[in-house]
């Protein structure tokens, strides 16, 4: 397992977090705030149904303290291959969590997170930043190989090789920010179910009202995007916020 302890930083260490607007990604920013990081919050606007997850992530990070909110536009939905990004393949929905398929879904956008994360490298590289903060999950998710530590730990590895400041790193050549310190990519939620995950967003104050988690939600005139109530993600939430005996407060 990734050892994802933090010291305390510098009072001006900068980190880059990955942030969708999510349940996730918004506790993953708490945390990063609560070890005291000055954020670099990043989004991404890649062709998705859920493109209200965007404008959730611009209040999530002005509200909750993020010294820069970055939407980088990139267009995975000509490569397509997910529901996530073409409209013509269905969002699969069930009506109990125990019903979610155990076979990694077609909700899985093809590379997303290996591409997020090289986009998150080169913010961090600069903003002068060792440090990236990324909300995958690998107990209460949809099953997406990305999500897991070993791809955590491989693309660790390499983007210590990949970048100027991990190739410093390595030689123990000084940076002007965190001296030679490796870069770090950091999973705080990795080993926790969606229960506790929500558990420690309410601890750090996260106001879970401005998350959307939703797969394929629904628009309407007087809505920026409701919550379906049936793919796995608004299903893997409402058994978190059932689990920790709270009404889910986006709903």
């Amino acid at each position: 397992m990734l050892d994802d302890t933090q010291a305390n930083p510098d009072p001006d260490s900068a980190a880059v977090v990955l942030l969708s607007g999510g349940l996730d990604s918004s506790t993953c920013l708490a945390i990063a705030l609560e070890r005291g990081f000055q954020v670099h919050a990043i989004s991404f606007r890649y062709g998705q149904r859920n493109v209200s997850e965007l404008e959730r992530a611009s209040t999530l990070a002005s509200s909750m303290g993020a010294v820069s909110h970055r939407i980088i536009d990139i267009d995975l939905a000509q490569l397509g291959g997910s529901a996530l990004v073409d409209t013509s393949i269905a969002v699969p929905k069930s009506d109990r969590v125990e019903d979610i398929a155990a076979d990694i879904p077609v909700t899985y956008v093809p590379a997303r997170n290996t591409i997020f994360l090289s986009y998150a490298l080169a913010v961090a590289e600069t903003c002068q930043s060792t440090d990236i903060f990324i909300g995958v999950n690998a107990l209460d998710y949809s099953g997406y190989p990305d999500c897991r530590p070993s791809f955590i730990a491989a693309f660790e590895v390499m983007a210590r090789l990949a970048t100027k400041a991990g190739v410093g790193a390595e030689s123990g050549a000084a940076e002007s920010h965190g001296g030679s310190r490796k870069l770090r990519i950091h999973t705080p939620l990795i080993d926790l179910t969606k229960a506790q995950i929500i558990a420690e967003g309410l601890r750090l104050g996260v106001d879970y009202s401005h998350t959307l988690s939703c797969y394929d939600p629904v628009q309407s005139n007087n809505s920026d995007g409701q919550p379906c109530g049936h793919c796995d993600a608004c299903l893997l939430r409402a058994k978190g916020f059932a689990a920790n005996g709270i009404s889910d407060p986006a709903i």
